[in-house]
């Protein structure tokens, strides 16, 4: 996802966004955003119709994962980052759900606690 996508998304201009990234360096590794190049650049606004906008840039976009998007929202303070930091943390902190858990499941723990792995069962 493009800076100015991760922008519209969180309800701020583009360049707040890069102004959090700069400041906040250290919590976007390469793996969570890296800047495209003017070949890149180039590609994208010729294959996505709503970054017409963008050709015209001087400065080359920043292109975000899954991750980075989500460290975003935590650098950033509008409402929209916020919610969406929120929705992401919330299901990670809730303990499993049992009815869901594949027959045989053992969490990981027990493992840890008998130093073997656990009997799980079996299909008749």
């Amino acid at each position: 996802m493009l800076d100015a996508d991760l922008a519209t998304l969180y309800g701020v201009p583009t360049k707040r966004v890069n102004e959090q990234v700069k400041r906040n360096r250290n919590r976007f590794p390469p793996d969570f955003m890296f800047q495209l190049t003017a070949t890149e650049k180039a590609e994208v606004v010729a294959n996505c119709d709503h970054l017409g906008t963008l050709k015209f840039a001087k400065s080359l976009p920043y292109a975000f994962t899954e991750h980075g998007a989500i460290q975003a929202a935590n650098v950033l303070a509008s409402s929209q980052a916020v919610e969406m930091g929120i929705y992401v943390v919330r299901p990670l902190t809730m303990p499993p759900d049992p009815p869901k858990r594949p027959i045989g499941y053992t969490p990981l723990e027990d493992k840890s606690k008998s130093g073997k792995a656990p009997r799980t069962a079996k299909r008749g």
